[in-house]
């Protein structure tokens, strides 16, 4: 529960406020009212320093904050009680494993601490240049090995990272891109990132996967996960990669969002080459994609993101065709749409046609409408410029069907089978996606004809 002071306390007259110090600050040998320093300080400049400290114990973070825009005065009495041993202890929290609270009630309570903490900071700091503002910030929170790269032992089970995530989150909103751009280069000069990064991108996936966890989680639980607005973490994540060749921004995106192991948080690099996937091994990238695309910025051009989905999709090697599919279907309808059309423009027919197979599949597997996947073929049809190209399109796709039907079947008669069957349940539920898909091309050839 907030405390708060009570305003109607009685105040020592003047008169009678002749009793010796002994050796503590008084707010009142600061200069006199009438001096610009206190002429804002009000009833407060009658207390010695001490006495005030002690008030500020009895607010929370949130009301200190307020406080500290009262004057500039207040303000710089406030930046001395943060850089005290008491203020730093009550303020600096750093149970960030603490286990006595249920996860959530930790969770809430420390992460709105450290909002609060934030917005006090960037109050307090508020006159200050953007490079002395960052400096000051760093020299508080330095003291928090939880906040550093390499700082904490265990960072799976710590909430360092989303506490200094949420803390710079609420610190630097509002600011223009300019200055976050500063933020961003602060932070990675301050943590080495940038070196980091090239090491993780230039070693064989796996080999140093506590670099790529730290990675991991650093870039999303510090620059990614607090904003509300799409665009600002747009803004981030192009931070993150912009910097970086295409193939390097590939393997930087499946570093940071692609599927990992739940116990150690180690990333699964064969997860898509091995066999189908689930869709929740699969979203957070394609959530990352369609960020990317929907942001309508220079910085990414929808060729940008088919050359990502391109070199995505052999990191560490080529993937099977149906994660592919099952890729461009959660990356949206437009996405989905221009990597097929530009397959379509650049000749690739066959192996346009053999994505749509995988995609009615994926339908059909994930009880996704068929109908999206007919009508996207539909769509892709309208690329080609000729009849001729279209039927020859459209005749890849019967033969697309019967081919990996074929493979399927030989891989189910070779009896080399799973423990679960998956090879057979593949085949049945290929054969079903065959038959709807076929079904949804005769209703909409019937509805136009009847039309």
């Amino acid at each position: 529960m907030t405390s708060r002071i009570n305003n109607s306390f009685t105040l020592i007259p003047k008169e009678k406020y002749k009793r010796c110090n002994h050796g503590s600050a008084s707010f009142s040998n600061i200069p006199d009212s009438g001096s610009p320093s206190m002429s804002t300080f009000g009833d407060f400049k009658v207390l010695p320093l001490e006495i005030f400290q002690i008030i500020l114990k009895y607010l929370s973070v949130m009301d200190v904050s307020m406080l500290s825009m009262v004057s500039k005065t207040v303000n710089q009495h406030i930046i001395n009680y943060i850089s005290t041993s008491s203020g730093s202890k009550r303020l600096l929290l750093q149970d960030f494993h603490n286990t006595d609270l249920p996860d959530n009630n930790q969770d809430s309570y420390i992460l709105e601490h450290y909002r609060s903490l934030g917005l006090l900071f960037k109050r307090c700091t508020l006159l200050l240049p953007t490079k002395e503002r960052l400096k000051y910030v760093h020299k508080k929170l330095s003291e928090i090995s939880c906040f550093k790269f390499n700082g904490c032992a265990a960072p799976m089970q710590c909430l360092g990272f989303p506490c200094y995530g949420m803390f710079l989150q609420t610190l630097i909103a509002g600011w223009d891109e300019i200055e976050c751009h500063r933020v961003y280069n602060f932070l990675c000069e301050l943590t080495n990132l940038s070196r980091k990064i090239q090491t993780a991108v230039s070693s064989k996936p796996g080999s140093i996967h506590r670099l790529e966890l730290r990675i991991r989680l650093f870039c999303r639980n510090v620059f990614l996960d607090h904003w509300t607005h799409p665009s600002d973490s747009a803004f981030w994540l192009t931070r993150i990669l912009k910097p970086w060749p295409m193939v390097n921004q590939a393997r930087l995106l499946y570093i940071i969002f692609g599927p990992t192991l739940p116990q150690n948080g180690k990333v699964i690099w064969k997860k898509m080459i091995e066999g189908p996937t689930d869709e929740s091994s699969l979203k957070s990238l394609a959530d990352a994609i369609k960020l990317l695309y929907d942001i309508n910025s220079k910085e990414w051009s929808t060729d940008d993101i088919i050359s990502l989905l391109d070199e995505l999709s052999v990191i560490p090697q080529e993937w099977l065709l149906e994660n592919n599919a099952h890729l461009l279907i959660l990356s949206g309808n437009n996405i989905c749409f221009a990597f097929m059309a530009s397959k379509a423009v650049n000749g690739h027919t066959f192996e346009l046609a053999k994505l749509t197979v995988f995609l009615a599949l994926v339908c059909e597997k994930e009880l996704y409408h068929m109908d999206w996947a007919v009508k996207m073929m539909q769509n892709v049809c309208k690329v080609f410029n000729s009849q001729v190209e279209r039927n020859n399109f459209l005749q890849n796709v019967a033969n697309a069907f019967a081919c990996v039907i074929m493979e399927m079947l030989q891989s189910v008669m070779s009896g080399d089978h799973d423990e679960d069957n998956r090879d057979f349940l593949n085949l049945f539920h290929l054969v079903h996606a065959q038959a709807n898909f076929h079904k949804e091309v005769l209703y909409m050839t019937m509805n136009t004809v009847s039309s």
